[in-house]
């Protein structure tokens, strides 16, 4: 079991950037397939980016394809999400996820994940 807390949700302006990072608590972070998903209000939670153990698959819902890049640092338990671009449509709590599963073909179903972070608020205005 890992322990993950996000940060770096803010209030901002349409077209903007902004980074999130996910930290994770325990030990063999290296070894989880790493997701963020996002739930507006009213609304289901939805998957966004996963990234594989070493970092070299990724996943990206085609919402958020070429604006976010979902990126980690292993040696710092580490997983970051880079939103550029941003949209008022992006307006979520952004929920980072852990999972000890090897290839990212599952990596869209929150269900796979069974550890989860609390969330951090992001709201676009325009």
């Amino acid at each position: 079991q890992v322990q993950l807390v996000e940060s770096g949700g803010g209030l901002l302006q349409a077209g903007v950037s902004l980074r999130l990072a996910c930290t994770a608590s325990g030990r063999a972070f290296g070894t989880y397939t790493m997701g963020w998903f996002r739930q507006a209000p009213g609304k289901k939670r939805e998957f966004v980016a996963a990234i594989s153990w070493v970092g070299d698959t990724r996943d990206y819902a085609d919402s958020v394809k070429g604006r976010f890049t979902i990126s980690r640092d292993n040696a710092k338990n580490t997983v970051y999400l880079q939103m550029n671009s941003l949209k008022t449509e992006d307006t979520a709590v952004y929920y980072c996820a852990a999972a000890q599963f090897g290839s990212l073909a599952r990596s869209r179903v929150a269900g796979s994940y069974d550890n989860w972070g609390q969330g951090t608020q992001v709201t676009v205005y325009s």
